[in-house]
């Protein structure tokens, strides 16, 4: 990520239907060859990575499906696809309905249907280094109890089967500044060697790259939309730190950045090294560490502790100076959001307008801005009844035109040095029917309800979920996806371990963490609807009568809401004024930093109620 590519966006996605009727008999042929009568595939690296190298990508390779959520298990005359909720309708799209059979992945995934299908006898492969170890635990009990056995493979029969797999990725490791940083990875070394310690533990397997990056106050390019160097590392309770990481990626400047503490040695040492670690106690996230990595420890005798990796909540609490850099990137990314909706309401109005031309528009306004590096994900530009597929992506053969009557939802972000946006605008394309404006306004009654929520310290983003969704329960209606994401700075846009969601979360929210706030409501064939911005917990002022310190969010997005879309008569007063707020504060910070007729439309557009 040392340079801005021709284009961050490709349309002709590399994913569909035509993958598992090319590529389905040629995995069946190394079943065959193994003696598997069926093979798990993951969505996840050997990194359990979200966003993939395309080297990585084996579950598109075999399927067709490119979300960033899904598994397979493939059999000798059956295929099964597991999918959550946000990719029912993209699965349909993408995967051949004639060779693979749809399911979900909620409800226990792939061990529920190995525990009812799975016959007696059969062998069921498995790439170890593919799986965390809870999972595989599950897969594992699943198929012993319908009678079958487990086989772990040294080597991927996908890798052996793909005849034209790209290269494994080699970009250069750049250095991330201190003054974005906060603290230079000495003091980030010391304070997880403590945490380390404090755990009663010698050292820390870390296999998440971001965690390492964040760590090491370093970043790379070998994953899409995300600055990830692909690497492991071994750090002990005193802080000294074991890189494992292709050498051909490291500068003169970036090793003299690691310096004397930081030992580099090459991706394949690790195993070797994990011999060192024999009657240590070690700790392993078995979120992140791939079964591979727990039993091999286990095998070189380490003392395996399973708890979350000592990076990961120390990352997620922004401090002031990570703050104030996203802070600073979210509003020169605000400016290109500025410069997209007035182009939205003006020249997109036209009805000749498609997802792919909005898509690209909206990436040239960005690029403005000369520090981007990136987008921060696949941007989801949904006209019409795309908008309803919750993570849409545009392509040659799905695109859709802005079509007057329509709406077009239109989910995006960025990658600066500084910080990492993510932001999500709904705007009609001609005149909103009634329906239109009174679901976007329940919608926009839970964004602010999360929005100027005060809760006390302990607080979960599961104890807060329910706030986002009571104006639609209301209604009858609800989103299939969660409320809330953690995102990191010039990192990863999906970032643990707090979340806004149903599904359970035993982290409170702490001051510092990034979330999303992004309820929405689709419908089925006609239109989607979400509004996005990022948030971080703050302190909360002291309230009258209070007898807690609370904590609350501050804003980091500024982009106009669009007000056609907005029923005023379905606020209360506190609402309106929120709204009203808001868009000064945009004007505030976006207005003096546009000219001519978008300052005109900007006034507008912020404009009170």
């Amino acid at each position: 990520m040392n340079h801005i590519p021709d284009s961050f966006q490709t349309f002709d996605v590399t994913g569909g239907p035509e993958f598992g009727r090319k590529n389905l008999p040629k995995l069946r042929a190394q079943m065959e060859t193994l003696g598997l009568d069926a093979f798990l595939v993951p969505h996840e690296d050997e990194y359990q990575n979200e966003y993939l190298p395309d080297c990585n990508e084996r579950l598109m390779w075999v399927s067709g499906f490119t979300g960033s959520a899904g598994a397979a298990i493939i059999l000798k005359d059956a295929a099964i696809m597991f999918v959550d909720g946000r990719y029912t309708l993209q699965v349909r799209q993408q995967v051949e309905e004639s060779l693979f059979t749809f399911t979900k992945l909620e409800g226990g995934g792939m061990a529920t249907w190995l525990r009812a299908n799975i016959k007696k006898g059969q062998t069921v492969g498995f790439d170890p280094r593919l799986h965390s170890p809870a999972a595989l635990a599950r897969i594992k009990d699943a198929v012993k109890f319908a009678g079958g056995e487990t086989h772990a493979l040294s080597d991927n029969p996908i890798d052996t089967a793909w005849d034209d797999r790209p290269s494994v990725p080699l970009t250069q490791v750049s250095i991330q500044p201190q003054e974005f940083a906060g603290k230079s990875h000495h003091e980030k070394r010391a304070e997880i060697g403590r945490s380390i310690a404090a755990s009663g533990a010698d050292a820390a397997l870390i296999t998440a790259p971001s965690s390492i990056a964040w760590l090491l106050n370093i970043r790379g390019g070998d994953v899409k939309c995300t600055p990830l160097p692909l690497s492991t590392a071994i750090i002990d309770k005193s802080g000294q730190t074991q890189l494992f990481i292709a050498p051909e990626k490291l500068s003169d400047p970036v090793r003299q950045h690691l310096g004397n503490e930081v030992s580099l040695q090459s991706e394949k040492a690790l195993e070797d090294a994990m011999s060192a670690l024999s009657g240590k106690t070690v700790i392993a996230d078995p979120n992140t560490a791939s079964a591979w990595h727990v039993e091999t420890l286990k095998a070189k005798g380490a003392t395996v502790k399973s708890i979350q990796d000592p990076v990961a909540l120390p990352k997620a609490k922004k401090n002031a100076a990570e703050i104030a850099s996203t802070s600073a990137a979210h509003i020169r990314d605000g400016i290109a959001l500025a410069k997209f909706l007035h182009w939205l309401d003006t020249k997109a109005q036209s009805g000749d307008v498609d997802e792919i031309d909005a898509a690209m528009q909206l990436e040239q306004f960005r690029r403005h801005d000369n520090s981007i590096r990136d987008i921060s994900f696949e941007t989801i530009s949904g006209a019409g009844s795309n908008g309803a597929v919750v993570h849409y992506r545009a392509s040659t053969k799905t695109v859709q035109t802005l079509k007057r009557g329509s709406l077009f939802l239109v989910d995006s972000g960025g990658q600066y040095p500084d910080g990492t946006t993510d932001v999500t605008r709904t705007v009609p394309i001609g005149e909103p029917t009634q329906e239109m404006r009174e679901r976007f306004t329940l919608v926009l009654k839970g964004h602010i309800a999360l929005a100027t929520v005060r809760f006390p310290k302990g607080t979960t983003g599961s104890n807060l979920d329910a706030l986002a969704r009571h104006p639609l329960w209301q209604a009858g209606l609800d989103y299939d996806h969660g409320t809330g994401h953690g995102v990191g700075v010039f990192l990863g846009v999906h970032e643990g371990p707090q979340r806004i969601s149903k599904a359970p979360n035993k982290v409170a929210l702490e001051p510092g963490m990034i979330v999303s706030n992004e309820p929405g409501y689709y419908k089925t064939g006609e239109y989607g609807i979400r509004i996005e911005n990022l948030q971080y917990v703050t302190e909360a002022a002291p309230i009258s009568g209070g007898e807690r310190d609370m904590l609350g969010f501050a804003n980091l997005t500024w982009a106009p809401l669009h007000k056609t879309l907005i029923d005023t008569d379905m606020l209360t007063r506190a609402e309106r004024d929120y709204i009203n707020d808001y868009h000064a504060q945009v004007m505030a910070k976006i207005g003096p930093l546009v000219e001519g007729d978008m300052k005109a439309w900007l006034q507008a557009a912020c404009q009170a109620l």
